[in-house]
């Protein structure tokens, strides 16, 4: 014979009604759903904030690195800017030339025909050739020397002004190389 439960005995002896009961068994089952919850453990309640206060710092750390990243990309998108407005502000039109001169970009070699006198600049530092987009364009050394201060990805032919400055250790300082020799 199964033994009753407290609230059977009680309403078989008459001390509490049919409401009673029924009220006593829904704050019963209340009660196990807030320690279901946690709500009813207050151990439970202080590791709950320190998990939430744990997932703000993780999330205010990711928002911060998110941030930075995004800065980045900002400030790299503005240099892309300025380098663009500086080729377009100070880019030297190509006179048409019969002279190909080669250089390379990316492993690969290119040419662009220009005259004699574009010619000399470049080989004495005076032009460089920047790339903008896909096409390539002339621009004079300084602008080219701004450019590679934000980015030496877009100048592709910057030569040095240096040609008066011997090393004394060269072997080949007595042979000159001649200004029309072309490559």
């Amino acid at each position: 014979m199964a033994a009753k439960s407290l609230q059977e005995q009680l309403l078989g002896a008459g001390l509490i009604d049919k409401k009673k009961a029924k009220k006593i068994k829904t704050e019963q089952m209340q009660h196990k759903q807030k320690v279901k919850n946690g709500k009813a453990a207050p151990i439970d309640e202080r590791a709950r904030l320190e998990e939430l206060k744990r997932q703000r710092e993780e999330k205010a750390e990711r928002d911060r690195i998110l941030n930075l990243e995004q800065q980045k990309i900002a400030q790299k998108k503005a240099i892309q800017g300025q380098i663009r407005q500086m080729i377009e502000q100070n880019r030297i039109r190509k006179e048409e030339g019969d002279i190909a001169y080669h250089f390379t970009d990316d492993k690969v070699v290119k040419q662009i025909y220009i005259s004699q006198t574009m010619h000399d600049d470049l080989s004495r530092g005076r032009l460089a050739i920047v790339r903008l987009d896909q096409a390539y364009e002339l621009v004079a050394e300084p602008v080219a020397a701004k450019i590679k201060e934000r980015d030496e990805a877009y100048v592709l032919v910057c030569n040095n002004r240096l040609d008066d400055a011997v090393d004394e250790d060269d072997p080949y300082a007595d042979f000159k190389i001649p200004d029309d020799l072309m490559w």
